[in-house]
């Protein structure tokens, strides 16, 4: 009987063992800011901070950047060389401020060239995919973009879709951007591995992204301003300290700028390099799929 008993008692302790193995094995534990948590849990908690920042998300990009937000969206769109006829998909783009800029951009150039896009064949109508996780980012964009006289846009296509599992095909995309979005995925890896099936060859990746400073005394400056003073105004203008609180957290997880460069590297991108604005508070990375 007691032989028995302790029998029982090693199956149970051998099932619970292999229970937690097994459990480990399909939850793995990633970070959301500064708290560890499984995989489940970072995508909903991501999901939740951008269903409650969506409506004030540009005016609090306004405030916390001074407007610069801007000029940096400015600067990786004249990076990526837009052109008329081109198939270009923004990721975690909701709003559709990247978005605007490249169809602008392409555009203008049909404008000054005098062409008339839609009856040339060869080049094709200019698509601009906006692909975003989270459908209160996406609404906004949408509604920017009756705002500007797009709502029927051809041009304009929004999409709700994952960075790690696009549902584009393969070598289908002639430009790939993704502005403060990347820091925000699960696996980034997947993200730049999906980057790379959906471009075309000769397509060009271009990410931007809050980094690194790197000058000691701006860290510090910038250390302070950004743990002490965002999650103060996030919570004045927008009624929501955590999200903002997670946003600087995020920020200092995030790979260094060389890290980073070897990561889209690894995922088979060519010509890989990195600018640093404003000291490093933003870099623009970008690659060629050759």
């Amino acid at each position: 009987m007691a032989l028995r008993s302790a029998w029982r008692s090693r199956g149970n302790l051998l099932r619970s063992v292999l229970s937690s193995s097994s459990s480990s094995l399909h939850s793995h534990a990633t970070s959301f800011g500064f708290k560890e948590v499984s995989e489940e849990e970072k995508g909903e908690l991501v999901g939740n901070v951008f269903t409650n920042v969506a409506s004030n998300y540009d005016l609090m990009n306004d405030i916390m950047s001074g407007g610069l937000h801007r000029l940096w969206k400015d600067r990786l769109v004249s990076k990526l060389n837009p052109f008329p006829g081109m198939k270009h998909l923004d990721v975690a783009g909701g709003t559709g401020d990247v978005a605007f800029r490249v169809l602008d951009a392409a555009n203008n150039i049909a404008r000054r060239a005098e062409l008339d896009v839609s009856a040339d064949e060869t080049l094709g109508e200019t698509e601009v995919y906006v692909c975003d996780i989270n459908p209160a980012m996406l609404n906004v964009g949408k509604k920017h973009a009756s705002e500007r006289g797009l709502a029927g846009s051809r041009s304009l296509i929004w999409v709700e879709g994952n960075a790690e599992a696009l549902t584009f095909q393969d070598d289908s995309m002639d430009g790939y951007t993704i502005a403060f979005g990347i820091r925000n995925v699960t696996h980034i890896e997947k993200a730049l591995s999906e980057a790379y099936r959906v471009l075309r060859r000769g397509g060009r990746f271009l990410c931007l992204e809050l980094s690194h400073v790197k000058v000691p005394i701006f860290k510090q400056i910038y250390d302070t301003y950004s743990f002490t003073i965002i999650p103060k105004v996030g919570e004045l203008v927008a009624g929501d300290r955590d999200s903002y609180q997670y946003l600087v957290e995020s920020i200092r997880r995030f790979p260094t700028q060389e890290k980073f460069a070897e990561m889209i590297a690894d995922a088979g991108f060519q010509n890989v390099e990195y600018e640093n604005l404003v000291g490093g508070v933003v870099a623009i990375h970008s690659g060629l799929k050759l």
